[in-house]
This record gives C-alpha cells, structure tokens and sequence, in this order.
C-alpha cells in the first residue's frame, strides 16, 4: 500500500490550522509550510507534525508544489487549513490507495459551511477538487487564481466530501471576493480578455440564474438566494475590474496578499 503524505500552505490560520491537521492525523506524513505568520499557526501546526518549514511567500502554485516536493512519499493529499478530512473520506483514501491505484490522482467533491447549512447547490457543489494524487505524474500549476493540478495518467473521482469552512460571515465573503477578483482581473487581461457593456450588464445576471435556478440555489432558502447574488457579483466585479485595468493611465495598484486559498467558483 503506498504511504500518505498530507501537505498544508499557511498564513496566520491559528483559528482553523489544529482542526484541519487533526482531520489527517492517519496519514503517514504530515507537511506544513508557513509563510512567516504573525499568529500561533506554527506552534499550533507543531503540536501535530515536526515537519513545520517556514518560507517566504513566492505565490500559491509555487508554495503547493514546495510542499509537495519536501515529502517523504509519492501520494500527497493537499489540504486547506479551512478544510476537514472527514472520517468516511479518511477512510475511502485508504482504501482506494490499498491496491496501488491505476490512477495517477482523484477528485474529491468539496461541501462548503457557509450561512448556518452546509451548502449543497449553486456553483459550489459538487466542486470538485484534485487533490489527491502522485506526485511523480502531477503537479500544480496555473497563475493568480484558480491553481490546479495538472495530472499526466488517469483520474478518478472519490464519493466522501471534504469539508470546506470557508467564510466566518458574508462580510468575510466579501473581503475573499474583492482578493480574488483583483487577481482574475489581473489575468484575464494577461489573457486579451477585455470588459465591455456586455461583459458588465450580460455576465452577472446570466451567473445567478445559473447560480439560484439551474444549480438549486433556490432549494436553500435565503442562504441559496445570497450565494447566489454574491456569486454574480464576483462576475460583475471582475470584469469591473477588468474595464477598470484598460483604461488609459489606470491608477490601478495590485496587491496579492499571501492569504491560505478559498475557493470561490
């Protein structure tokens, strides 16, 4: 059976990092790579593994495929510190690992805390992500936003959730949503895109029907009706910003915080 081992970036997460690692205290190894928090995030993170390195932040993709690279096994399970392994998925882990999958990675669907329920429809669910997989044919890339795993084999998909606690309150939403547009924006004209009347006025409604009818925002009630609005208006803001980066003499000043990731889709 290959041997685990789980890998975790932070930035001052001493409020979620003890929950996250005890989540995979069955694993093999756990490695935790800190970019220099001004919090407890390191003690709490050395309560649970020695393997506590503390860096400087070079960007996400650079951070994920650090850690991955200090490991002492093949397999790694990459983990947010505002998610949770949970028993079930602990345990399907294990066991599609006992035989020496063919596979060279698998997606795991990812269930977010979001509003008092856990969140089950819009955009967010099934989400998922890849990140369990062999390093020796998959690594991360990407740019600002959106990092993934690029796998070289087959992929498989797992049926446990993960745990994702990704917001405190809507105001925490916010402040993710104002990061991460900034940072789209920012590579969306890298890409030629461009923002137009269409892209501002067209986009964001377009997102929230698909948000709230489509993908059953409207099964949850007000919660489903916020997520979704506040979907589009990472839509709307990113194209926004976008517009706002094509103007002449743009005063526009990017700042990309090293700050643990959350998904917003």
């Amino acid at each position: 059976m290959p041997k685990l081992s789980v890998t975790v970036i932070t930035k001052n997460e001493a409020a979620d990092i003890g929950e996250a690692l005890a989540s995979v205290r069955w694993a093999d190894e756990i490695i935790v790579v800190d970019s220099r928090s001004t919090d407890d995030t390191v003690g709490i993170a050395r309560q649970y593994t020695d393997r506590v390195l503390v860096r400087d932040w070079p960007g996400y993709i650079d951070q994920k495929n650090h850690a991955a690279s200090l490991a002492a096994h093949d397999w790694i399970l990459s983990v947010d510190a505002d998610e949770r392994v949970t028993p079930e998925l602990a345990a399907e882990i294990q066991a599609r690992l006992k035989d020496a999958p063919r596979e060279a990675a698998f997606q795991i669907p990812r269930v977010t805390w979001h509003l008092g329920r856990w969140v089950r429809s819009t955009d967010w669910y099934p989400d998922y992500q890849l990140r369990l997989y062999d390093r020796r044919s998959a690594q991360w890339t990407g740019r600002y936003v959106h990092e993934a795993v690029t796998v070289r084999g087959a992929t498989g998909r797992l049926r446990s959730e993960l745990q994702h606690y990704a917001y405190r309150d809507i105001a925490d939403h916010l402040d993710t949503i104002n990061h991460y547009t900034t940072l789209a924006a920012r590579q969306m004209r890298e890409d030629g895109r461009r923002a137009g009347l269409l892209q501002l006025a067209g986009h964001p409604p377009l997102a929230f029907l698909r948000n709230y009818l489509a993908h059953g925002g409207i099964r949850d009630g007000l919660p489903g009706f916020i997520i979704s609005a506040l979907n589009a208006y990472y839509v709307f803001l990113k194209f926004a910003k976008l517009w706002d980066l094509e103007r002449p003499n743009s005063n526009t000043i990017h700042h990309e915080a090293a700050k643990d990731t959350k998904a917003i889709s």
